[in-house]
């Protein structure tokens, strides 16, 4: 649940969510199977593993989805996702694996903390996913180039 709040400095709405179960495990209050930890990330095995090696990897910093987040912890993420990656594939002799990150309940997260899923890759077990795929339109193409565009550069 998010709770909306006025910000100090500029008495705009900020969000501020509730406590999740990743909140408790960085703080300690939970404990994990940790396999690594900086200043800004924690990965951990996954209780609920859909095969050998499931990972976890977290940023420190409270954010329910991944656009909330400073650059500088998803900087920290992306630097760190790529490792991890390696380890799972050498720990689990697995040579295929999904990295899965949802955000909003309508995505199916469950968690609301940012959280990438790496999840080895086996002839019986591993992510299964469906994908129906549409089709692109020129013109939608365009206009939805240009809107991203222009939203980047006012980020």
């Amino acid at each position: 649940m998010l709770l909306a709040r006025p910000t100090p400095e500029t008495g705009s709405m900020m969000s501020e969510r509730e406590s999740t179960i990743f909140d408790k495990i960085i703080n300690g209050e939970i404990p994990c199977h940790k396999i690594y930890e900086d200043d800004h990330v924690l990965a951990f095995l996954d209780i609920g593993p859909l095969s050998d090696g499931h990972t976890l990897l977290i940023p420190k910093e409270p954010a329910a989805h991944l656009h909330e987040l400073s650059d500088e912890s998803a900087a920290a993420l992306g630097r760190i996702l790529p490792r991890l990656c390696r380890a799972v594939m050498q720990a689990t002799g697995c040579t295929a694996y999904n990295v899965l990150q949802n955000n909003g309940a309508a995505a199916h997260q469950v968690v609301m903390h940012v959280h990438f899923h790496i999840i080895a890759k086996f002839p019986d077990a591993g992510l299964g996913i469906g994908w129906s795929a549409g089709r692109l339109g020129q013109k939608h193409a365009h206009d939805l180039v240009e809107r991203m565009r222009a939203a980047m550069e006012n980020d």
